[in-house]
């Protein structure tokens, strides 16, 4: 009798067990998030208030600084912008030149996903004022997150010229992947306040339009230009600097 009451016990145990392990098996499922496939939106990024600035397909959006085309250098490669630079002009590439966003944007958090190829140079320029007639180039008014191939070109041996690098006016935490992969960088500028982050890393922070904003400027090569860095609206520029360069998966949040 004992042995038989012993054995029901032990099976009771048993099928006790097996539910337990079925419940925790179901509960211990992983919630699934949704994944933004390249050059989409999340339905959470959608409702968020994040915008495409490239839809993987076209350069709409986009045009030369100064013209309301686009050079022909500008060509969609694997699903990226890609400036191909096999025609060059100086420093610069024939039919390319630098393109800027359709849009001005003030307070923003822009993602952009870029690659740069063996020895190569470009950036990512905000708050450009478009103004041909008076400034030649973006870069005279927009400050720039530099995109650059630290192993290999010669703008590496310089401080505050090195990838993730507010260009020529603070270094960065170093956290760039080597030429020819893809790394992705960030841009919050929010009334004043201006961080960048490199590979998910916060590599520069600083403000803008203050006592030392300006101080910074006057120690360094855009002194000569009175209108750098004192817009606080702009739009957003992909620089040709004659190399090849990629982007991709670049979306937007306008702040309040």
């Amino acid at each position: 009798m004992k042995k038989m009451i012993l054995m029901v016990a032990i099976a009771i145990a048993l099928l006790s067990c097996k539910k337990e392990t079925k419940l925790l098996a179901v509960n211990e499922q992983p919630m699934t998030s949704e994944v933004a496939k390249e050059n989409t939106l999340t339905s959470k990024e959608k409702a968020e208030g994040w915008k495409l600035l490239f839809d993987g397909k076209s350069l709409k959006g986009w045009h030369k600084y100064g013209t309301d085309s686009i050079g022909k250098a500008w060509v969609i490669n694997d699903k990226s912008i890609h400036l191909e630079v096999s025609d060059k002009k100086d420093w610069q590439t024939k039919n390319g030149g630098d393109i800027l966003s359709t849009n001005e944007f003030a307070n923003f958090h822009l993602k952009v996903d870029w690659r740069i190829s063996k020895d190569g140079n470009s950036g990512i320029i905000f708050n450009v004022h478009e103004d041909p007639a008076q400034y030649k180039y973006p870069w005279m008014t927009g400050p720039e997150m530099q995109v650059l191939d630290n192993d290999g070109h010669p703008d590496a041996k310089i401080i505050k010229h090195r990838a993730g690098d507010l260009y020529d006016l603070l270094t960065s935490i170093e956290t760039v992947k080597k030429y020819g992969q893809w790394n992705h960088a960030e841009i919050i500028s929010d009334n004043g306040s201006l961080k960048f982050y490199l590979n998910g890393v916060k590599v520069v922070e600083t403000t803008m339009w203050d006592d030392a904003w300006r101080s910074m400027i006057a120690k360094s090569k855009f002194h000569e230009f009175p209108g750098f860095g004192t817009y606080k609206k702009g739009k957003l520029c992909l620089q040709d600097h004659g190399n090849n360069v990629w982007f991709r998966n670049i979306k937007i949040k306008e702040l309040k």
